[in-house]
């Protein structure tokens, strides 16, 4: 019997190291599209409503084919010409900034003001030996305007510039997101199986995922869509330069929940302040509350609802690092770390604490940070 039970561990134990080394082999081999997998599962769990509809009268194959064509045209006509669009703006934008223009703008206005030299009279009061100068204050505002213009140009030139590539990885894009649709449930089923996990923990997991990418791509991607045209057609009727640029910028910001278009917008208000355009500020300023609010608490929680709910400091340094670290896809994985972590975090709460730590077992059902 010992014999035999020594030869089922050792058995055992080779098949976990085959196992292990099969999947490092495959995470591997899958590593080169792993962003397009995410964004095709993240895309089928959007679009998937559009597929169930069609699917009622239609085979699931159709459905899945007309559900795919209508993800090309939603989604990759209009990113063509955004970015074919933001590449001009942005190429302007580093070249305002390059050449002094706005900063110099700024610098006449703000001296206009007299405010610097009454600070540095106060300076001298203190017997402080530092004469602070306007072109010393401005001068990171125009290095942050080159290196914004610059990475957004260079970002936009990339992607129109290698429009077969774009073309191959959307189109594998939208392979995953036709048979995802079809199996997806089997997919499912079959990483259930797979996890040693009880069912109701890879429940949690899959429809904090499942909620997450919803808030990410429809809550914060319309609501940002909403805030960045809404900011865009401002900036027109002001009649600024570059409308289109300044708001795709806002549409990025809108991700970010406690900042968000007010790192544009008060000191767009603020310029128009220093110009004696009170009315206008104090407009924009206006426009920027109703615009903010409203997105943030009538519009997500309709469409979003209570699926997930996160603080916002989480969400705002997922975003952070996930951009950092990931680039523009950050946007996605961050809050999708996040969620993993948090959710594992509640799953050990609830049912594994107790292992390690048996003397302290919480009793809330879910301590994830919550609005």
């Amino acid at each position: 019997m010992l014999e035999q039970k020594f030869s089922q561990r050792a058995v055992f134990v080779f098949f976990i190291a085959l196992f292990c080394i099969a999947i490092l082999l495959a995470g591997k081999l899958m590593a080169p599209f792993f962003a397009i997998i995410i964004l095709g599962v993240v895309s089928t769990g959007v679009f998937n409503p559009v597929f169930k509809f069609f699917s009622k009268k239609l085979t699931p194959r159709l459905a899945s084919v007309l559900t795919c064509i209508l993800v090309f045209f939603v989604v990759f006509i209009p990113v063509v010409f955004f970015f074919g669009v933001l590449s001009k703006e942005a190429f302007n934008l580093y070249v305002m900034a390059r050449d002094a223009v706005f900063s110099n703008q700024l610098k006449d206005l703000l001296e206009s003001t007299q405010v610097l030299e009454r600070f540095n009279e106060l300076l001298l009061r203190a017997r402080i030996e530092k004469v602070v100068t306007w072109d010393e204050l401005i001068s990171p505002i125009s290095e942050l305007g080159k290196f914004v213009g610059f990475s957004l140009f260079e970002q936009a030139k990339f992607i129109t510039s290698n429009v077969f590539n774009i073309v191959l990885y959307f189109c594998l894009m939208l392979i995953v997101v036709f048979y995802m649709l079809i199996d997806g449930n089997k997919f499912i089923k079959y990483m259930y199986n797979l996890s040693p996990l009880p069912d109701e923990h890879d429940d949690k997991l899959f429809e904090k995922f499942k909620g997450m990418a919803g808030a990410v791509l429809i809550g914060n991607g319309l609501g940002g869509l909403i805030q960045g045209v809404a900011g865009g057609v401002l900036f027109l009727f002001l009649g600024w330069n570059s409308p289109f640029l300044w708001g795709v910028i806002m549409g990025f910001l809108a991700f970010l929940p406690i900042l968000g278009i007010g790192i544009i917008l008060i000191p767009a208000a603020a310029i128009l302040m220093l110009k004696s355009k009170f009315a206008a500020g104090i407009f924009v300023l206006v426009f920027y509350a109703v615009l903010s609010w409203g997105v943030e608490y009538i519009f997500k929680p309709k469409v979003v609802g209570d699926r997930v709910r996160m603080h916002p400091l989480i969400v705002f340094f997922a975003i952070i690092g996930g951009l950092k670290a990931y680039g523009l896809l950050g946007i996605i994985y961050g809050p999708l770390i996040a969620t993993l972590f948090l959710t594992l975090s509640d799953i050990y709460f609830s049912s594994f604490q107790f292992m390690v730590e048996p003397g302290k077992v919480h009793k809330e059902k879910e301590l994830e940070f919550k609005r």
